[in-house]
Formats: C-alpha cells, structure tokens, sequence
C-alpha cells in the first residue's frame, strides 16, 4: 500500500504551466519540481523564460526544466507547441492554466480612470479574458483531450484568485484627494475571469472524468510582493490571519492538487486566503 507521503511524487510525470514566467508560476513550477515532475514553462516572452529557467535551475536538475513560448488565446500555437513536445516524447500529465494579467490599480499606470466599470475599455475587456479564460479552455481543450486520449488521465488546475468567491473591496484601492468618480478600482475583468475558471473547472471534472482527467482550482489570497504599507494595513485588517500570503505558501498545495495525494478530488475550488473570504 503506497503512503500518504509517497503520493505526492510526481517522478515520470510532466507538467505544463501557463505564464510560468510570473510571480506565482515561477513558484508552482517550483513546488512540481519539488515532487519530481518534468515542468514545462510557457509564457509569452523568451528572455523572462530564460530567467525563469536559470532561477529554477538552482534548486533542480536543468534537464527537467523545458521552456516554450506560448501566446495562449491562439489555438495554432498551442497545438503547434503541444505536436512539437509529443514529437521529442513530452506527454502532458499535469496542466497548470495560471496565465493571466492582474491590473495593478496605480495612478502612475493610468488606470485611475479606465479601471472604473463606467470607463472600461472594451478592448481590454476583449484582451483579458482571451488571457485568463479563453486561454484556459484553449490549453485544456489540447492538452485535457490529450490525457482523455492517452489511456493514463491527468490532472488539470486551474488558478483562480479568492475573487472567484468574494468581490473585490474597493474600499482597498481609495486614493487620498482623488473624487469618487475617479476613484481607481479592482477592474471587473478580474472578478469575471476567476468566477469563470471555477465554472470551467467544474465542467472539465465532469467531462473527461471516465477518462481519469481530474480538474481542481486553487484560489489565492494576495501575496505580499512589497506592496505599500496603507494597502497592506487595509487588505491585512480583511484576513482573519493578519497577513498576506507569501509567496512560496501555495507550493505544498499546487503538490498535493497535481498529485495522487488528491485523487479522490475534483470539481473542487480550494481557498487559500488565511480567511478572508470567511470573515
């Protein structure tokens, strides 16, 4: 009888993570390489891939960390990328759809006004859930057939945000000085992406489920980055823990998602925010 810990090895197996380049896709590629998995990082920029390799190099084997540009929201590309990995003998086991963009509400980025929903410029509409939604299906559409078609299964995780659950509190971005029509906001692309990746997420669990596919979502709560210090007293008095995240603190979860430490899980969204959602 396998352990509980010896679940977690992912030894053999190989994992794709969109936008691998940022922030929490460097750390979700760490904690597969942690388990022994293969990673390979896509993202839309070959110089931040390349950076992203050579810091992941550090703490694994080179030879298990593979790098493909990928724009997700063009489906040529995708299955360009994913003819040209089972061509040198990749098979997808484990899809991480974390590529998105999260506007950063900041006056010096203009976003005070565009940010507003009176104000939101269709175009980035358009643009952003291309990203984050329309690029998760896309990836899954590929590589989730594939795992159906392949006879082994696999594992689909979908990273989406505690806004999959709460709304934002714009109350978090108010500017001193400022008028309230000009008041800069969480934009509601965001909110719309990470409720649509749990819709999403659903649909896959059911979907390619006699097949041994598996699809979970994992929401986080703000990670501390160096934010400034009113925002973090705001957002941190909303967390029952009083504090935000790290950002190695969600590792040991994407572990056990991607795992068969989780292989009587699906459908689910797991809420990694100290609590701020249950407040």
């Amino acid at each position: 009888m396998m352990t509980a810990f010896s679940k977690f090895d992912l030894s053999g197996k190989t994992a794709l993570i969109t936008g691998a380049a940022g922030l929490l896709g460097r750390e979700h590629a760490l904690a597969l390489l942690e388990s022994g998995a293969t990673v390979v990082l896509t993202d839309l920029g070959l110089e931040a891939l390349a950076a992203a390799r050579d810091t992941l190099s550090q703490f694994a084997e080179p030879a298990r960390i593979l790098t493909q540009a990928v724009d997700v929201t063009q489906p040529k590309i995708i299955d360009a990328v994913a003819d040209r990995l089972a061509a040198e003998g990749h098979a997808i086991d484990i899809l991480v759809n974390n590529a998105a963009i999260d506007p950063k509400v900041q006056g010096d980025q203009g976003v005070l006004e565009t940010s507003r929903l009176e104000n939101f410029p269709l175009d980035q509409w358009d643009m952003q859930i291309r990203v984050g939604l329309t690029g998760a299906f896309l990836c899954s559409q590929v590589f989730g057939t594939a795992m159906a078609e392949s006879g082994k299964g696999g594992v689909i995780l979908n990273i989406a945000s505690d806004l999959s659950v709460i709304s934002p509190d714009q109350r978090l971005y108010r500017k001193d000085g400022v008028p309230d029509e000009m008041q800069p906001v969480k934009p509601v692309t965001y909110s719309v992406i990470k409720a649509g990746l749990i819709g999403l997420t659903r649909y896959l669990a059911t979907y390619w489920a006699d097949h041994g596919v598996r699809c979970n979502a994992l929401s986080p709560g703000g990670v501390y980055t160096g934010q400034p210090e009113d925002f973090v007293r705001r957002i941190t008095s909303l967390i029952p823990l009083g504090r935000m995240a790290k950002r190695d603190e969600y590792r040991a979860a994407v572990q056990f998602l991607c795992s068969d430490a989780s292989m009587y899980l699906n459908g689910q969204n797991i809420v990694m925010d100290g609590g701020r959602s249950v407040w």
